[in-house]
C-alpha cells in the first residue's frame, strides 16, 4: 500500500474497501456509469459513508493527504476547535425541499397564487432528484395533496365571490390548475393513502426510509436500475437502456408510458430519433389492443416526418416507405375498427396508467390528423424528386412510388368522407377539401390514358367493402369525368385559393385534351387573370402552366393568332423557367440573396410535371413568324400605315439573324425559324415548309403529321398575302388561277383570302368573280417631302416618348409635376400655332420654347403631331 495511506486504522480499512468495491465493478462493466452518477444522485451507500464520517469526525478528499503524522501540533488543535457539518447530497436536498414546501405554504396562507406557481414548478424539479435517489418523499406527496384541495377551495370561492382576483394571481391559479391535475396523476395512489390516514402515512416516513437504506446496501449494483423483470435483450445480450441508466421493459402496460416520454423530447436537442424509432417500433410488437395501435402508429409516423426537419433535406426513401407502410396500416386499423377514429379537435387520454374503455357502438376519438399525414408523404416525395437528378434510373425508381402514395390518398378521402357523415363528430370541410385537391394535384397533368391505369390500380389495392359517395368505384375509366367530378366538387365546397386551383386544374385538363373552347372560356369567365397576383407563388405558378398549356391546345388546334397571344405574356418575357418553376435563371446584373435562391429551387416542380420549353419556344417563334412576315410587308410597301410590333422578342432574333455576314445552315430551333422567316418574306414559301417541317421537335406532339399539315396550309396562306402586300403596287390585274397556281390553293381558297383581305382593308383592291381575277386600285401615292414629313413626325413623337420618360425619371415619377410640365407644353403649343398661323411669312411663332418637357412638343410641329 502507498504511504500516503498509512494513517489511522480507520483509513486504511476504507481503502481497502473501496478497494473491493473497484475490483467487484471491473467484474461488472455495465454498471460502470452508476457509480460515476452516485455522487451526483445521493445514492445509499454514499450517504452512510458520509454518514459515518461525520459520526468519527473524519473527512475525505485533500484533508486526508494533507493530515498525516507530519502535521504540526497547532494546526491539529484549530481543527480541533472548529466542528465542521458535512451533509450527504440527500439531506441537502431535504432540506431544500422543506424551505420550498413552507415557502408554498406561506403563499397559500396571503393567498399568493403568483409565488405558489412558481414554487410549485421548483418543487417538482428538486423531487426529480430524490426520486431518482430513492422513493418520493412523503412531504412532497403531503404538499401536493393539500395544495389541490386549496385550489379547489380558492376556485369554489371565486366562483361565488363577486370580487374578481387581480391578473397576476389569476394566472398563478390558472397554471396551478393546469399542472397540478396531471401532476397528481402519477402519485394517485400514495395521494389516496395519505387521504385516508394522514398522521400514520407521514409516521411511517423514517420507518420506510431505513428499509430502502437497508435494500439499497444488501441489493448487488448490477441490478439497480433495472425496472422489474421481462428485460427486453436482443440476440447479442444488449438490454436497450433508458434515461438515468435504466434499462427499458416493454409490455402493453407500459405502452402510453413509453409513448409519454417520446412525444415530451419531440423538438428539444440532442434528441436520438433513431432510438426512439426502434423504440417505437418494439411497442408495435408488443401493442394488443387496437387502441394501442392507433397511438403508437401516430406517434412513430410523426417522429419519422421529424427527420426530415431542413429545407435543404429530403426524408430517405427507406423512411419514406417505412412510414408510408406504417401509415397504411394506420388506416387498416381504422377501417377495421370504426369505434376508434382520429379527428383534429379530440381531448388527449392523460391517464397513462389505465387505458380507457372504448365501448362498442360508441365513437372514441383520438388526437391527430390523417390528411396532415397523407400531405406531409406527397411533400416528402415531391421534395425527393427535386433532389434527384431525373436522367438516371432513380429517378424513375423513386417515381414508381407515387401510385402507392396515390392510394394512401384515395383511401384518406374515403375515411375522411365516413367521418363527414357523422355529424356528431364535428368534421370540418376543409379536411376533405384538401384531400380532394391532393388527388387532383396527381391526376390534372397526367394523359387519361395514365389516369385511367392509375384508378384501376388504386381500387384494386382498396378492399371491396369501401366505395367514395363522391367519385363511385366505377368512376376511374373515365379520367375527364373524374376529373370534373371532383372540380365541381370543390366548385361548390370549397373557395379562395383551393378553389381558383381546383378551376386553373381543371382549364389544364381540359387544354391537355384539345378542349381548346371550352378551356378558353372557363379561363375567361374565372376572370382569375385579374386577381392571381394576389394568391400564392405556388399558384401563380400553376396559372402560367394552364396559360402555357392553353396556347399550345390553341396551336394544335390550327389558331396561330390566339396561340400567339396567350404564349406572348410568358415566353416575350425571357423568364420561361423562372414562371413556370423549372429553373432557376441566372441573375445577371442583380444579386440574389441566398434566402431568395432557397425559396426559389423550393418551388420547383419534379421534372416529370415539365413542359418542354424547347417546345414551347418553337411553337411561339413559329405563330410570331406566321404573323409578323405578313406586316412587316405591309408596313414596308405601305409607307403611311402605323408601325406595330406584334413580338419584340421575334424581331429582336429576326435583326440579329440578318445582320450576321455568312449564315450556315441551321443547327437549333431559332435558326430553323429563322431561315424560314427569310424565305417566306422572300416568297418561297416551299423552302419555308422545309425548314419548319426539317424541326425535330414536333415529334414530342400527340399528332406530328397532322401538326406538320397544318403549318403547311398556315405557310401557304401567310405567303399568299405576303406576296400580294409586297408586289400589288406593281399589279393593275392579277388572275386569281395564277395565284393558285404559284401557292398550290384552290380558287375558292385564293378568293376567300383575298375578300378578307379587302374587307379587313388591307388590300386596295377589288374583286372580279365573272373573270376570275383582282383588280387593284392605286392609292393617292405620297410625294418625297410628304413620306419626309411622316418620317419626321414619327422621330419627334420618339423624341417626346423618350423626353416624357426622362422627365419622369428626374422628378422621381411625381404625377403632380408631370401634369404641371405637361399643362404648360399643351397652352404654349396651342399659342404657337395662333401666332404663327396670324404672322404668316415670318416664319412662324416667334414665342420662346419653354425648357423641360416642353421644348419638344411646342409651336406648330407639336400642334400638327397632337392633331
Amino acid at each position: 500500500m502507498s504511504r500516503f495511506f498509512h494513517g489511522d486504522s480507520s483509513s486504511e480499512s476504507s481503502s481497502s474497501d473501496e478497494e473491493e468495491l473497484y475490483s467487484e465493478e471491473e467484474e461488472e462493466e455495465n454498471v460502470a456509469s452508476d457509480e460515476e452518477e452516485s455522487d451526483e444522485e445521493g445514492s445509499g451507500e454514499s450517504d452512510e459513508a458520509s454518514s459515518d464520517d461525520e459520526e468519527g469526525g473524519k473527512q475525505k478528499g485533500l484533508n486526508r493527504f494533507i493530515k498525516g503524522e507530519g502535521a504540526s501540533e497547532s494546526e491539529e488543535s484549530s481543527d480541533e476547535d472548529q466542528v465542521k457539518i458535512v451533509k450527504s447530497a440527500k439531506d441537502k436536498r431535504l432540506e431544500e425541499l422543506e424551505s420550498t414546501v413552507k415557502a408554498i405554504e406561506n403563499g397559500q396562507k396571503i393567498n399568493d397564487w403568483g409565488s405558489i406557481s412558481t414554487e410549485f414548478d421548483k418543487l417538482n424539479r428538486q423531487v426529480v432528484k430524490l426520486v431518482q435517489a430513492g422513493n418520493t418523499p412523503k412531504i412532497y406527496i403531503k404538499t401536493i395533496a393539500e395544495l389541490e384541495d386549496f385550489m379547489n377551495e380558492s376556485i369554489a370561492k371565486q366562483k361565488v365571490s363577486t370580487r374578481k382576483m387581480n391578473a397576476t394571481n389569476a394566472r398563478g391559479l390558472n397554471a396551478v390548475k393546469q399542472r397540478i391535475k396531471k401532476n397528481n396523476k402519477d402519485y394517485q395512489k400514495e395521494i389516496d393513502a395519505y387521504n385516508a390516514d394522514k398522521e400514520g402515512f407521514m409516521e411511517s416516513e423514517s420507518e420506510d426510509e431505513e428499509i430502502v437504506s437497508n435494500k439499497a446496501a444488501k441489493k448487488p449494483r448490477a441490478e439497480v436500475g433495472v425496472l422489474g423483470t421481462g428485460i427486453d435483450v436482443d440476440d447479442e445480450g444488449f438490454s436497450t437502456v433508458g434515461k438515468g441508466g435504466r434499462t427499458l421493459q416493454f409490455t402493453p402496460e407500459s405502452i402510453l408510458k413509453h409513448l409519454r416520454t417520446i412525444m415530451e423530447s419531440r423538438g428539444k436537442k440532442n434528441t436520438d430519433r433513431a432510438e426512439q424509432i426502434k423504440i417505437m417500433e418494439k411497442l408495435l410488437e408488443v401493442a394488443v389492443t387496437p387502441y394501442q395501435r392507433v397511438r403508437v402508429l401516430l406517434t412513430l409516423i410523426s417522429t419519422r416526418f421529424d427527420l426530415s426537419t431542413g429545407a435543404q433535406t429530403f426524408m430517405p426513401q427507406e423512411q419514406w416507405k417505412s412510414a408510408e407502410q406504417e401509415f397504411a396500416n394506420l388506416l387498416n386499423v381504422l377501417e377495421t375498427n370504426p369505434n376508434i377514429v382520429v379527428v383534429e379537435n379530440a381531448e388527449e387520454w392523460e391517464d397513462d396508467d389505465k387505458p380507457p374503455t372504448i365501448t362498442q357502438g360508441e365513437k372514441f376519438k383520438i388526437p391527430g390528423s390523417i390528411v396532415s399525414f397523407a400531405e406531409r408523404l406527397d411533400d416528402e416525395l415531391t421534395r425527393s424528386l427535386q433532389h434527384i437528378d431525373p436522367h438516371t434510373a432513380e429517378y424513375i425508381d423513386r417515381l414508381s412510388d407515387e401510385g402507392v402514395l396515390y392510394n394512401n390518398i384515395v383511401r384518406t378521402l374515403l375515411y375522411i368522407e365516413i367521418l363527414s357523415k357523422d355529424d356528431s363528430l364535428q368534421v370540418p370541410q376543409d379536411g376533405l377539401n384538401r384531400v380532394i385537391m391532393r388527388r387532383l394535384d396527381h391526376v390534372y397533368f397526367k394523359p387519361s390514358a395514365v389516369v385511367k391505369i392509375l384508378e384501376e390500380n388504386c381500387w384494386k389495392a382498396i378492399p371491396a367493402t369501401l366505395d367514395s359517395a363522391i367519385t363511385p368505384r366505377n368512376q376511374g375509366s373515365d379520367a375527364t369525368a373524374l376529373v370534373n367530378i371532383l372540380c365541381n366538387y370543390l366548385f361548390i365546397n370549397s373557395e379562395g385559393i383551393i378553389r381558383a386551383r381546383a378551376m386553373l386544374c381543371q382549364i389544364y385538363f381540359l387544354a391537355l385534351h384539345d378542349n381548346y373552347y371550352k378551356a378558353r372560356d372557363m379561363m375567361l369567365m374565372s376572370h382569375l387573370q385579374e386577381t392571381i397576383n394576389a394568391f400564392d407563388v405556388h399558384s401563380q405558378i400553376l396559372f402560367n402552366r394552364t396559360l402555357v398549356q392553353v396556347g399550345l391546345c390553341a396551336f394544335r388546334a390550327g389558331l396561330v393568332y390566339e396561340a400567339q397571344t396567350t404564349l406572348q405574356e410568358i415566353c416575350g418575357s425571357g423568364r420561361q423557367k423562372e414562371l413556370l418553376a423549372q429553373g432557376v435563371m441566372i441573375q445577371r446584373y442583380s444579386q440574389v440573396s441566398p434566402e431568395q435562391e432557397r425559396l426559389e429551387r423550393q418551388r420547383q416542380l419534379p421534372f416529370h410535371m415539365h413542359i418542354n420549353l424547347e417546345l414551347l419556344e418553337c411553337v411561339y417563334l413559329t405563330c410570331s413568324m406566321l404573323l409578323e412576315i405578313p406586316l412587316l410587308a405591309q408596313t414596308g410597301s405601305s409607307p403611311d400605315i402605323k408601325k406595330r410590333v406584334i413580338s419584340k422578342t421575334y424581331r429582336r432574333m429576326l435583326e440579329y439573324h440578318e445582320r450576321q455576314i455568312f449564315t450556315g445552315p441551321p443547327e437549333n430551333t431559332r435558326d430553323h425559324v429563322m431561315q424560314a422567316s427569310k424565305a417566306l418574306a422572300a416568297g418561297e414559301w416551299k423552302k419555308a415548309t422545309e425548314f419548319i417541317h426539317s424541326i425535330k421537335i414536333w415529334e414530342l406532339m400527340a399528332k406530328p403529321d397532322a401538326i406538320k399539315a397544318m403549318l403547311s396550309e398556315q405557310i401557304q396562306e401567310e405567303g399568299l398575302r405576303t406576296y400580294l402586300f409586297t408586289y400589288a403596287p406593281y399589279y393593275d390585274t392579277l388572275s386569281v388561277g395564277t395565284l393558285s397556281s404559284m401557292f398550290e390553293l384552290s380558287d375558292r381558297k385564293v378568293a376567300a383570302l383575298v375578300s378578307k383581305m379587302i374587307s379587313h382593308e388591307e388590300l386596295i383592291a377589288a374583286l372580279d368573280q365573272v373573270n376570275s381575277s383582282i383588280i387593284f386600285r392605286k392609292g393617292v401615292e405620297l410625294s418625297r417631302l410628304q413620306s419626309l414629313a411622316l418620317t419626321l413626325s414619327d422621330k419627334a413623337s420618339g423624341l417626346i416618348e423618350s423626353n416624357e420618360r426622362t422627365l419622369e425619371t428626374r422628378t422621381q415619377g411625381t404625377a403632380n409635376a408631370f401634369e404641371r410640365q405637361g399643362g404648360r407644353g399643351g397652352r404654349g403649343g396651342s399659342r404657337g400655332g395662333q401666332r404663327g398661323g396670324r404672322g404668316g411669312g415670318r416664319g412662324g411663332s416667334s414665342a420662346p420654347r419653354q425648357a423641360g418637357g416642353t421644348q419638344f412638343s411646342g409651336g406648330a410641329l407639336g400642334a400638327a403631331i397632337r392633331a
